[in-house]
């Protein structure tokens, strides 16, 4: 009964890991990286479409990316969008497709994105507490409804716990592993 609780409460939790690795992949380290530009939508015959579904998106060099659009004509709405965009890359284009050339970070850019690591690493660890904190309420009222004895109410908490403390250390890894790649130079 209450392992439904923890499956659903297991898999909303995944969900947060994988938004947050998401969140993470536009986060700029230095290397070009196809995600960076995930975010980024372009106007294709008056519909806002992800980039990735007008042009493909490649990295030839560790500084480098290149988009190439399967349709020229979109080569200056491209640029105009990353121009828009918070990466703070120039575009160049050849007339059949754009160059991103990904500049080095300074030390002190590498620290404020650190940050920026940390404080979503932090969010996503509040998000994994609400959801634990939810699946408790969801336990004790079970309790309440007599569903439950005390003592598998203290045994479903005590498994909520273990489940919500292995993706709590899963975002701990990912951060460190993001701010190691962030400083390293």
């Amino acid at each position: 009964m209450y392992l439904d609780v923890h499956k659903e409460s297991e898999e909303k939790m995944k969900k947060t890991i994988s938004v947050y690795k998401e969140e993470l992949q536009s986060i700029r380290a230095g290397r070009a990286n196809p995600g960076l530009l995930d975010k980024i939508n372009v106007d294709y015959y008056g519909q806002m479409t992800p980039l990735k579904q007008v042009a493909s998106v490649s990295a030839p060099e560790p500084r480098l990316l290149v988009i190439q659009p399967w349709d020229s004509k979109l080569i200056p709405v491209i640029e105009k969008e990353i121009l828009k965009s918070d990466l703070g890359i120039n575009p160049s284009n050849d007339g059949k497709l754009i160059r991103l050339q990904i500049p080095q970070l300074t030390e002190e850019r590498r620290l404020d994105l650190t940050k920026l690591v940390r404080k979503n690493g932090e969010n996503a660890k509040i998000a994994i507490r609400n959801i634990r904190r939810d699946g408790i309420d969801i336990i004790k009222k079970m309790e309440k409804d007599k569903e439950l004895a005390e003592d598998e109410r203290k045994q479903a908490e005590n498994e909520m716990q273990k489940i919500t403390d292995k993706f709590v250390d899963e975002i701990d890894s990912i951060t460190k592993s993001k701010e190691d790649e962030l400083m390293e130079i």
